[in-house]
């Protein structure tokens, strides 16, 4: 069965940054990620909307700040495809899309249950490499390889 393609109302922001274009179901996991819910802002969460090129897809809104470039490549970690809009005096001033880092620390955990990090008192880092739009996460330490989809706990940075 096709899905409808239905038009949607996302209100517009004064200043901020908008995260589009997110893989569906994944905004939780970034908001999550970046801890967007713990600061004093106001942050605005789309999920499941329709979206011609990826059928769906989620939104985030975050009210008057900048996402840093260290936040934006953790980002293209969960949602490779996404674009950023800066926002200001309600006008895209500048528009780009996540790019997806060599190396990412602190940001996830290894599941590998016998890998050194799980402990030890040892950063996290993984090496990524993408093929195909799928993304392989290797342990720096086990060196063990994971599917993005493999990992489930996010290190708060």
């Amino acid at each position: 069965m096709k899905k409808e393609l239905r038009p949607y109302k996302v209100f517009a922001i004064k200043a901020g940054t908008v995260i589009d274009h997110i893989t569906a179901g994944h905004a939780v996991k970034i908001v999550r990620l970046l801890n967007l819910a713990d600061e004093n802002r106001i942050v605005t969460i789309g999920l499941n909307f329709s979206s011609k090129k990826m059928g769906l897809k989620d939104i985030i809104k975050v009210e008057g700040r900048e996402l840093t470039e260290e936040e934006i490549s953790r980002i293209a970690i969960f949602a490779p495809q996404a674009s950023i809009n800066i926002i200001k005096k309600h006008e895209v001033v500048k528009k780009f899309h996540a790019e997806i880092p060599e190396t990412i620390e602190y940001v996830v955990t290894c599941p590998n249950p016998k890998c050194l990090t799980n402990h030890e008192s040892l950063t996290s880092k993984f090496h990524v490499s993408h093929k195909n739009n799928v993304i392989h996460l290797k342990c720096h330490y086990c060196e063990k390889v994971f599917l993005e989809a493999e990992i489930n706990e996010y290190k708060n940075a």
